[in-house]
């Protein structure tokens, strides 16, 4: 898994590239804990070149979403397309997250 970091002013969006499996599920949580002991406050996970997603993806996608919403912090994940698509509808969590068409639309409703 390939992981890039990015700012758009306070919103850090998380570029996430490849394979999703257990190691890099608790990748990305270890990660977004990091940054919440940096004190970000507004996350956006970007799933668009993710290639393979399986339930420990989804698994660290809830956790950190449950996370954060106990602490009053935002998380909008964009992109979901393919595999990661596929899971979130499987699973009927689509309500669970916020979901954008795209990174755009992703800081325009965290904004």
């Amino acid at each position: 898994m390939d992981i890039r970091i990015r700012t758009n002013q306070t919103i850090y969006i998380i570029d996430i590239g490849g394979e999703m499996a257990l190691a890099d599920s608790i990748l990305l949580k270890e990660l977004v804990m990091k940054m919440i002991e940096k004190k970000v406050e507004k996350f956006i996970i970007n799933m668009k070149h993710v290639s393979t997603f399986d339930s420990s993806g989804i698994g660290a996608l809830i956790y950190i979403s449950s996370t954060l919403k106990k602490m009053n912090l935002e998380l909008a994940i964009a992109n979901v397309q393919g595999p990661v698509k596929d899971v979130i509808d499987l699973t009927k969590l689509s309500n669970y997250f916020i979901i954008c068409e795209d990174v755009k639309t992703a800081i325009e409703t965290l904004s």
